[in-house]
């Protein structure tokens, strides 16, 4: 384990991933880093959580951290494991596809948090190689939350051992539309650190062959959750299917615990939220 005086600056950690994603090898054999960054004693900024929770539906000034936030906090810590030159997978082109949270309270805006991240494991995907990384949010002992994100790299492969895509559910009864404004991506992007060009601006998201401005997909998820709500111990479970173009206009849809982003039959994000029931 290496414990960290401060959080990783992610312009430079973006930087060095992007310069060494043209040298790297992925295959779901690869050997990849088993080290566990730890960056105790973190206190969230307040500014930025205030950012986060207008940019993304959440209520303003409530005393609980957003579902997703502790994802913003581990964040910098994830990119210093995924741009390491010992990390198999190229972080230019790397489509995070899948979010996992076990949320076992709700965690204080104003609380002191200890913060851990890893890579579990690389699996084979249909499309190339899947990396599942592993957040944990710790209260002196206790596990509070605890995150599971899937990030794919893709490449040619052989079919054998590919992971199986699940079908999105049937449609669900839409509840609201949304107008997604051009500066999205930008206002996110600065509220979370997470400044990806091919969420920024049209041109640098052509470079990526995107013709405009995509939403980051943690914005699509928290935007979900933010309009369902989610109760304080939870689980949390969400899809990322299909980009979403900015601007553009989209249905938000929701049912018996399931939820749903598309524009006509397709389907953006899909996820699930449940209570959490106490072992």
């Amino acid at each position: 384990m290496i414990v960290l005086d401060s959080a990783p600056s992610l312009g430079p950690l973006l930087a060095r991933g992007a310069l060494r994603s043209p040298f790297k090898r992925p295959a779901p054999d690869a050997e990849f880093p088993r080290t566990r960054l730890l960056l105790p004693h973190l206190r969230p900024d307040l500014e930025k959580l205030a950012a986060y929770e207008r940019v993304c539906g959440f209520g303003t000034g409530d005393d609980g951290l957003p579902v997703t936030y502790p994802h913003v906090l581990g964040f910098p810590l994830a990119m210093r494991l995924l741009s390491a030159r010992e990390f198999p997978l190229p972080l230019l082109g790397l489509v995070h596809t899948s979010i996992e949270i076990e949320r076992y309270a709700e965690l204080p805006g104003d609380g002191t948090y200890d913060v851990s991240v890893h890579v579990e494991k690389l699996s084979p995907h249909r499309r190339g190689t899947e990396a599942t990384v592993v957040t944990g949010v710790r209260i002196g002992e206790d596990v509070v939350w605890e995150s599971r994100s899937t990030y794919l790299a893709r490449h040619r492969t052989p079919h054998s051992g590919e992971t199986a895509r699940t079908e999105p559910g049937p449609p669900l009864p839409v509840v609201e539309e949304w107008r997604i404004a051009g500066d999205v991506g930008r206002r996110y992007g600065a509220a979370s650190g997470d400044r990806n060009p091919i969420h920024l601006h049209p041109l640098t998201a052509r470079l990526f062959g995107f013709p405009r401005a995509i939403a980051h997909g943690m914005w699509t998820v928290a935007r979900c959750l933010a309009a369902h709500g989610v109760p304080a111990a939870a689980d949390v479970r969400a899809e990322f299917r299909a980009p979403v173009l900015l601007p553009g206009t989209v249905g938000y849809a929701a049912e018996n615990g399931r939820f749903q982003l598309r524009s006509g039959d397709r389907v953006h994000v899909e996820g699930s939220v449940r209570p959490r029931v106490a072992r």
